[in-house]
């Protein structure tokens, strides 16, 4: 997801603390040039402005925002609805402030909740309690409207199989020390432990049928009831190896497994199995939902399977029983964002030579390939003191055509280390963009609304009117500002929020003012874009 980021890179290495990342004496410095950066897609709106065609880049531009163990929100447990909510905004302003369409926010950290759930206790990174009390407001609904206010897709990011994290910030392996109603406590045969000692914590068996559709049946829950734009996992399933431990779910495996079929192969098919069915549900009840999964970034090294990448490190396929590459090719995703947590020329996972394997991979599948960039890594030893380390990855990114990015963390981003987060968005994020649209959501967008009258505004920029065309209301607009010879995208809102291009333009003195021109479209809940409104000008 991204998110709390334990990033092994090599069979036999010990894996890396929950929150931190490889070790940085592994790192090789990187050498390579970056290739010249192709600007992100741009898709017809279907008709022109003023003479010229329009076209929007579609880009998703992305981060995480996480609550486990209060890394990112809220700044610690037990804030009161007030201050709760300013940190909330805070962050949205920065997604805004750097440019970005989206936030993935972190709502099922470890089978909890930020919402009043009917399957989960309230999650004690809102709350600062374990008794399972709610704090008397709806976290999920405030979460939702102020990302929507800013035209902002919401992705609910949820931890499938996590039951606690461990002591002494959470519960740990104790069942008795969960909230009372806390699922596992009901239903102790659902519970597993891992590892063992202080660092254990609780899983809900993935092979377990009841416990699968219970964690599925939490997750919808909140589809059902919150206007979200996305769901997401991380790369959390079956836990990763430590210290040679295995999993302890021989028992399960002993009752449910097929005969003949290896522990291995049954562990996969229960996670292939909760990810098709979620996609399945979540396109069953909201269509227009999308589900995306970010993942370790290694599937496979080539030396295990000639399918598998250029690489030497820990196999997700192998290790954690995810087999990212078949939920891509089976299109249970809408997209996938791997987690490209490694430099460019890092001898183990050199992320010039992981992103075209999964470049390669989503071609001809429809789904869409997002990258999680590793900002939390800026300032490490070797290539990360590099403040154009980022730059340059988003540049081989668009290079090989790839959809947007992700990254962890929004703290990370906030403290823009070596200056190398400015230095990415204004090279890559300079303008707007429309989040892309999941392929199979594709169909003609909204009837092109009537532009109306254009004024100058205090800021300098400029407010217009608007009226939707015939048919279904339309969701979002688009708006292009027509001036020098081209059309360009100018500003981007959800309907009902004003319509106005925030560029400052000449004095009224100026031709310059006089001979732009504005066109407007709507889309969908989809982001379906549909044909440009009439051109609106400054008349006096």
């Amino acid at each position: 997801m991204p998110r709390i980021p334990a990033r092994v890179v090599a069979v036999g290495l010990a894996l890396a603390a929950a929150l931190g990342g490889i070790g940085s004496g592994l790192l090789r410095a990187a050498t390579a040039d970056p290739p010249s950066a192709a600007a992100p897609m741009a898709v017809m709106a279907g008709g022109s402005c003023a003479g010229l065609p329009v076209a929007a880049p579609r880009q998703l531009r992305g981060m995480w925002l996480t609550t486990v163990n209060n890394i990112d929100f809220p700044s610690r447990p037990g804030l009161g609805e007030a201050q709760v909510k300013a940190e909330y905004r805070a962050w949205l302003d920065l997604v805004v402030a750097q440019r970005h369409n989206a936030v993935f926010v972190h709502v099922r950290p470890s089978g909890d909740a930020f919402w009043p759930s009917a399957f989960a206790p309230w999650s004690q990174w809102l709350t600062g309690r374990r008794d399972g009390r709610g704090p008397g407001w709806d976290p999920m609904a405030f979460m939702v409207a102020e990302a929507h206010a800013r035209n902002l897709q919401f992705h609910a990011w949820f931890n499938p199989y996590r039951g606690s994290q461990p002591a002494p910030a959470g519960t740990g392996a104790d069942l008795a020390k969960l909230p009372p109603a806390h699922p596992l406590r009901k239903h102790p045969d659902w519970a597993l432990a891992y590892p063992s000692g202080p660092t254990g914590r609780l899983y809900f068996d993935p092979g377990n049928p009841d416990a699968r559709r219970f964690v599925e049946d939490s997750m919808l829950e909140a589809v059902a009831r919150y206007d979200v734009d996305g769901v997401h996992f991380d790369d959390f399933f079956y836990p990763y190896p430590e210290r040679g431990q295995d999993f302890p779910d021989a028992g399960s495996y002993e009752r449910r497994a097929r005969p003949g079929q290896s522990r291995a192969d049954w562990r996969r098919e229960n996670v292939d199995t909760l990810v098709r069915e979620m996609s399945e549900r979540i396109r069953a009840l909201k269509p227009w939902v999308q589900f995306g999964i970010s993942p370790f970034g290694i599937w496979r090294n080539a030396a295990t399977d000639p399918a598998g990448s250029d690489t030497h490190g820990l196999q997700s396929y192998d290790e954690i029983y995810a087999d990212t590459r078949r939920w891509v090719r089976e299109r249970w995703l809408d997209y996938v964002v791997p987690q490209l947590y490694w430099a460019i020329g890092f001898d183990r996972a050199d992320y010039a030579k992981v992103l075209p394997w999964w470049a390669k991979l989503v071609e001809g599948t429809g789904v869409r390939l997002y990258l999680g960039i590793a900002d939390y890594r800026v300032g490490e030893k070797g290539p990360w003191r590099d403040p154009a380390q980022l730059d340059r990855q988003l540049t081989l990114a668009a290079r090989y055509g790839v959809d947007g990015s992700v990254h962890f963390s929004a703290k990370q981003v906030r403290a823009d280390r070596l200056g190398a987060v400015t230095r990415y968005r204004d090279h890559h994020f300079a303008a707007p963009a429309l989040a892309p649209i999941a392929s199979r959501q594709v169909v003609p967008g909204p009837a092109a609304p009537r532009l109306g009258a254009a004024r100058r505004i205090p800021s300098g920029g400029v407010s217009l009117t608007w009226q939707p065309g015939p048919g279904a209301a339309p969701v979002g607009w688009a708006l292009y500002r027509v001036a020098g010879g081209t059309a360009t995208l100018a500003a981007t809102g959800r309907a009902g929020t004003p319509v106005a291009d925030p560029q400052a333009l000449p004095g009224d003195a100026a031709a310059g003012a006089r001979a732009t021109r504005w066109c407007l479209t709507a889309l969908d809940r989809a982001g379906n874009e549909g044909p440009p409104s009439n051109p609106g000008a400054i008349t006096s």
